[in-house]
């Protein structure tokens, strides 16, 4: 016994369904030039304030880079008021910073007047 192969049949919609289907979606590129722009201002704090070569987490860089991402928060909320989540993160931020300078201020005052100076902390 020969048996028979059946094929399906399908509409001209049906198949101009499948392949709208199967469109890749065009990708945002705009977030990454903007991640970017912030890898190379966090890159050029650290080099900044660095105190030898490889240094990224002295107590000077760690200050320096949490000013520029708590700058770079409060433009967002100015614009987003009621967005709750990064306003957390900013006081957390803030309190990080805050912990740091007073090590800093103990440990090393001559360092401390002149971030606080170079970085416009205080008034």
């Amino acid at each position: 016994m020969a048996e028979k192969k059946t094929t399906k049949k399908t509409t001209a919609k049906a198949a101009a369904k499948k392949t709208e289907s199967k469109k890749a979606t065009p990708k945002a590129k705009a977030p990454a030039v903007k991640a970017t722009a912030k890898k190379a201002a966090a890159k050029s704090m650290v080099e900044k304030y660095r105190t030898h070569k490889g240094d990224t987490g002295s107590t000077v860089v760690q200050i320096a880079t949490l000013s520029d991402s708590i700058d770079d928060l409060v433009k967002h909320l100015k614009k987003h008021k009621k967005d709750n989540d990064s306003r957390r993160g900013l006081l957390i931020m803030v309190g990080k910073r805050r912990r740091l300078l007073n090590y800093l201020n103990l440990s090393d005052e001559k360092t401390y007047q002149k971030l606080i100076k170079d970085l416009k902390l205080r008034k």
